[in-house]
């Protein structure tokens, strides 16, 4: 409870989280409500547009939301580093692990309950400004995966941001991973056409992706969403290993 107590107070007490969580509202909201209103002037003789769906809605929050908050996340850890506060932290609690695994916890819950009700609300933004359509419609467990999901990626992105926080140590390293990983390299893996369709089953966010969005890829996936879901977890849960394991074995 004494770990708990003092991670809670270096999320509340600093300035960083209180920023990045308005960032992360006014990106959310206000893209929202651009995404809805850019989409229902591009109607015609009253025809849907059959991009826009559910997770259309949400993609401020999944996309820059989500950003905001790995970003956030890794500067809990690479901070510290920077400043020697971990190694006052390590001396209070020898228990290594112990402190990274409830850091963790609390910036994993916080990002999960933000994004649940950003995502709602971003969705109901965008079915006011939109109206009604068949895409926006929750029913069938696509659409509710692609409104509840995010929530759930928030949670193990948080979880990612920090095991690479923790084995880089440097923020800009640490930045750049979490940054161009998703948005970068996979993007340029997965458009080399026959190969692309062959190497994004494998590629940790394009199954993140698939988990929370309605529309199919091409690729030429060899299990489900929920199969997506759960190979973006073990590849989490490998680098956040990975970062406990060098945790306790160098130096702080």
């Amino acid at each position: 409870m004494g770990v708990l107590a003092a991670e809670r107070i270096k999320l509340t007490s600093t300035r960083s989280p209180w920023w990045c969580s308005a960032i992360v509202v006014a990106l959310a909201l206000g893209m929202s409500v651009l995404i809805a209103a850019t989409s229902r002037s591009g109607k015609t003789n009253n025809t849907d547009i059959p991009d826009f769906d559910i997770s259309t809605a949400v993609v401020s929050v999944s996309g820059f939301g989500v950003l905001v908050l790995m970003i956030m996340a890794t500067l809990s850890v690479t901070s510290e580093y920077r400043f020697g506060i971990i190694r006052t932290t390590f001396l209070a609690t020898p228990q290594r692990t112990k402190v990274i695994g409830i850091k963790t916890g609390l910036l994993a819950v916080y990002a999960a309950v933000l994004t649940a009700v950003l995502s709602v609300v971003a969705y109901l933004i965008s079915r006011a400004i939109y109206g009604a359509a068949p895409g926006l419609e929750l029913s069938g467990e696509a659409a509710w995966r692609a409104l509840f999901g995010v929530p759930i990626y928030a949670l193990l992105c948080v979880m990612f941001a920090i095991g690479i926080g923790v084995l880089l140590r440097q923020s800009a390293a640490a930045i750049s991973v979490i940054v161009l990983w998703p948005l970068v390299l996979e993007s340029l893996l997965g458009a080399f056409g026959s190969f692309g369709r062959n190497v994004a089953p494998f590629l940790p966010f394009q199954n993140a992706n698939r988990f929370f969005t309605q529309r199919d890829s091409s690729a030429n996936w060899h299990w489900g969403p929920w199969g997506s879901l759960v190979y973006f977890a073990v590849i989490v849960l490998i680098i956040f290993g990975a970062a406990l394991v060098t945790l306790n074995k160098r130096d702080a």
